[in-house]
């Protein structure tokens, strides 16, 4: 990989000296140029009249009902490498976080700002992995790499009736060159519900090129009583029609658990970090498995989906008819084949 490649993935590439430029925006810079940062004049009724300019005057937005506001727009070629949100807990099913790459007009990241954090079911929870932290009390962190060569836009809208006041952003990145086999970001997130004659959720249908899937996450919500995980991950690549190529053995094997997972955990690269089992309220759980250390690589095509199983009393296996949300990641060239339309957001809002 080249020395002037932005991203250094491991610690020994950190006493590397590279041509690339270290940027970053927020709402106290929000170009992120250089010399930009706390130009704000504070007001006489904010928290920082007393000592002026300079200080901390404007550190996060407001943003109105129905707007889409534009964290970051980033022109030039490198790679953004950290982005950190937090707000109220109302913007994690309501704001759609979007992410466009170099002039495309469709995003190719489109998901609710808490699903894309591996946050689901709009609540807010820990969570301790490699390209995604989630830290108390609500601070959203993903480090997934995610290289531009032309421009990059990450947009935010409010789909709720009231603001989402105290939004805060951090977007760093690295302005330098980018090797002409990286690839862009994508993630996708889609929710259904399953059928008994057919009950399987698609976290992916329709993907064309070449790249490598990335990513799962899972906000589930169980609507029967008993064991929920039976079901088989499957990735159907490259011609596959009724068979796929990659076959998982079990809901929770392939989150990287065992037994019908028993407790929560966060770890690395895979994770069961919530799982709500009160008296009289609907099972909820949450699951990912980041393929960082076993990318799945596709050629011309790809499509994913997970199963949703448990048993009858006479040892069969029970189709089951459960609420399953989704977020697909990959990396792959542009163009994208389009996405489904989103849901509005009252589709969205979780039991």
């Amino acid at each position: 990989m080249p020395q002037d490649w932005p991203l250094g993935l491991c610690l020994g590439n950190l006493p590397l000296i590279k041509d690339v430029k270290t940027r970053s925006i927020s709402a106290e810079n929000p170009t992120g140029e250089p010399g930009g940062g706390a130009k704000e004049s504070p007001g006489p009724n904010s928290p920082a009249s007393a000592l002026g300019k300079g200080w901390k005057v404007r550190p996060c937005i407001s943003i109105e009902p129905n707007e889409t506001a534009t964290l970051a727009d980033i022109a030039g070629r490198g790679a953004i490498q950290h982005i950190w949100i937090t707000g109220p807990e109302v913007i994690l099913r309501n704001c759609l976080l979007r992410m466009y790459w170099d002039e495309e007009e469709q995003p190719s990241v489109e998901a609710p700002v808490g699903d894309f954090f591996a946050c689901g079911h709009g609540v807010r929870y820990k969570v301790n992995s490699f390209p995604v932290a989630v830290n108390p009390s609500g601070a959203l962190n993903c480090y997934w790499p995610m290289p531009f060569r032309k421009r990059a836009r990450i947009t935010v809208e409010n789909q709720h009736s009231q603001a989402a006041g105290g939004f805060f952003y951090q977007v760093t990145y690295a302005l330098g060159d980018v090797p002409q086999e990286a690839a862009y970001l994508h993630a996708q997130w889609r929710r259904a519900m399953t059928r008994r004659e057919h009950p399987e959720h698609v976290i992916l249908d329709g993907v064309k090129g070449r790249g490598q899937y990335v990513g799962t996450f899972l906000a589930w919500e169980q609507l029967s009583d008993g064991w929920w995980g039976e079901g088989e991950i499957k990735f159907y690549m490259d011609g596959d029609t009724e068979y796929p190529t990659i076959c998982g053995t079990g809901t929770e094997d392939y989150f990287g658990g065992a037994w019908g997972f028993g407790d929560t955990y966060s770890t690395a690269f895979l994770g069961y970090p919530y799982w709500r089992k009160e008296p009289d309220r609907i099972p909820k759980h949450c699951m990912y498995r980041w393929h960082v250390m076993d990318p799945i690589r596709f050629e011309r095509e790809l499509k994913v989906t997970i199963q949703a199983l448990g048993w009858w009393p006479n040892g069969k296996f029970q189709p089951l008819t459960d609420d399953i949300a989704s977020v697909g990641y990959w990396y792959q060239q542009e163009p994208h084949a389009p996405f489904p339309p989103m849901l509005p957001v009252e589709a969205r809002w979780p039991r």
